[in-house]
């Protein structure tokens, strides 16, 4: 099931399509760009590094419940982000019991660089005005790199 919303103009477009474009309206400057291709995977990293330290199923339930938003919005998305999500969790649980003091480490890196990136490009990060774009600022990396590979999502 793809959510469709409606346009100025009146014209129909997919809501994964809306929320691409939108996250990408703040994200045109190329090393904005290029510092989001490194940072927002590592705050994934992170990110499932510090759930997983406050207990594994804490992470396998976040992580099922943003595999049920992906899929609600792209078949093609859903697929690859169960791949990046198993990915992650190995990595996590590579980090074994460090998980805690490395992933916050990464963590506050990642986020100082997204906003060095924020500031280059004069614009505040998209999830300030909704959470949802947490969400799709991987997506916005998988846009990128499924239009240069031709796939269509």
């Amino acid at each position: 099931m793809t959510a469709t919303t409606t346009s100025p103009g009146n014209h129909t477009m997919r809501k994964v399509d809306a929320l691409i474009a939108h996250y990408g309206s703040s994200h045109q400057h190329p090393k904005n760009e290029a510092i989001h291709f490194l940072a927002i995977p590592a705050i994934m990293l992170s990110l499932c590094g510090l759930i997983y330290a406050l207990h594994p199923y804490a992470l396998y339930a976040f992580a099922g419940a943003s595999l049920v938003y992906y899929a609600r919005l792209s078949w093609v998305f859903f697929a690859t982000m169960v791949v990046a999500t198993a990915l992650l969790i190995a990595g996590v649980k590579a980090m074994g019991a460090n998980v805690l003091p490395i992933s916050v480490g990464i963590f506050i890196a990642a986020w100082v660089i997204q906003f060095i990136g924020h500031k280059i490009e004069g614009k505040k990060p998209s999830f300030f005005e909704d959470i949802q774009y947490l969400w799709v600022g991987p997506l916005f990396l998988l846009s990128k790199v499924f239009l240069k590979l031709g796939i269509k999502w």
